[in-house]
């Protein structure tokens, strides 16, 4: 009996997966809320691209660390205590950014930030493919993923929009988010708990990366795959407004918003195609996918061309997609139910390496090839890793899949 089910026999009627994901959604979106202000910081506080890209990675690794040290913390407490710990931590990070006065408050925020996504990427999931009703599987699984890169969408463009035609540009976005985090407390609080345990409860200690005997012939090529997807999605989130900016004049910043959204929003579409296309060919067919709009954005940058560039974020975000939700479907299925958050977790913890570490080698490129320059570097370098993973996948697709 599902826990909808008991909820209805007792006469109350609680919250399912769609919830959840709303849930995910709103707190993944504090994560990019400050991707199209980062040039505002910049006037006021003065700092290079290569501190942009630094207070993205210190995300980056809050991120990973909540990932390796409580990725499996909610196996054993339940997923709901640990998503109000996520969203807690969401609202102290939106705090943070309200009441910056330099690059301290920044790096806090920051990393208060990774935090709850770390908490929020492995539980999240966890949680709306458990609370779906039988027969809707492959609909939460839509929904799991589809609210993860929803969420993300959602910062840039709500937060560039508020800020360049609403008052307080710098302060306004996060307001609005801390209302949607109370919000999503209040949602959560409702939400049935899928974790019941009979025996006493297992000592909560950290796991590090788990991949269970079960899961291990596909967990690398699923995680090889995210690694390249989420380096794309690094690119735009930590550093596409500074292109807009200084490569292709744009100071508009509702527009970079937009650009990053266009991305995040090509994923959730791509991740909706991977149900027609099929487990086993997503995977290599989303990276090919990739690496064509890893083509068109190193091209926007040679042409110094806005639409190429959005022909390359809705391309790399369509395959971004398909291998994304590919490889998560591939890995929670077969992760074993006690070790599922973990398992999760210990994917995302590659797929954030892939969104941290290229970054960080463009804000350095930055400082003495220039922006532009670094761009097409990155470009390269990532087409060559989403080529390869391609390759592989299609030659030894996952046997299981």
């Amino acid at each position: 009996m599902t826990n909808q089910e008991t909820g209805r026999q007792q006469g109350t009627v609680r919250p399912g997966y769609l919830a959840a994901a709303g849930v995910f959604a709103v707190g993944m979106m504090g994560t990019t809320l400050p991707t199209p202000l980062y040039g505002l910081y910049r006037e006021q506080i003065g700092f290079s691209e290569l501190i942009v890209t630094v207070v993205f990675a210190v995300y980056a690794i809050g991120v990973i660390a909540a990932l390796l040290r409580a990725g499996g913390f909610s196996d054993v407490l339940g997923r709901r205590p640990v998503l109000l710990c996520a969203l807690g931590l969401a609202a102290l990070s939106a705090v943070c950014f309200l009441l910056e006065g330099g690059l301290p408050l920044l790096f806090t925020g920051r990393v208060l930030s990774g935090f709850s996504a770390g908490l929020l990427s492995g539980t999240g999931t966890a949680a709306v493919l458990e609370l779906a009703p039988a027969g809707r599987g492959e609909r939460a699984g839509f929904a799991a993923t589809a609210a993860n890169m929803g969420g993300l969408g959602l910062g840039p463009l709500v937060a560039g929009t508020l800020a360049q035609y609403a008052p307080w540009p710098l302060h306004l976005a996060f307001l609005t988010h801390l209302a949607l985090l109370a919000a999503a407390v209040a949602v959560t609080s409702l939400l049935p708990e899928t974790v019941h345990r009979s025996r006493d409860r297992p000592p909560l200690r950290p796991q590090g990366m788990v991949v269970p005997a079960e899961v291990r012939g596909v967990f690398a090529p699923c995680a090889l795959a995210a690694f390249a997807g989420f380096s794309l999605l690094g690119l735009f989130t930590a550093v596409a407004p500074a292109f807009l900016t200084q490569t292709l004049g744009v100071h508009n910043l509702a527009v970079s918003g937009a650009v990053v959204f266009c991305v995040f929003c090509a994923s959730a579409c791509g991740q909706l195609l991977m149900g027609r296309v099929g487990t086993r060919h997503a995977l290599p067919v989303g990276c090919l996918v990739l690496v064509a709009g890893l083509f068109a954005v190193g091209a926007s940058l040679l042409l110094a061309s806005l639409p190429v560039l959005l022909v390359g974020a809705v391309t790399g975000g369509i395959g971004q997609g398909l291998a994304f939700r590919a490889g998560l479907t591939v890995v929670s299925t077969l992760a074993p139910d006690t070790h599922r958050g973990a398992t999760i977790s210990a994917f995302f913890v590659v797929a954030y390496a892939g969104i941290s570490v290229p970054v960080i080698g463009i804000g350095a490129l930055a400082v003495t090839l220039g922006l532009r320059n670094a761009g097409l570097v990155f470009a390269g370098c990532v087409t060559l890793l989403a080529a390869t993973a391609g390759g592989f996948l299609w030659r030894h697709p996952p046997a299981r899949a």
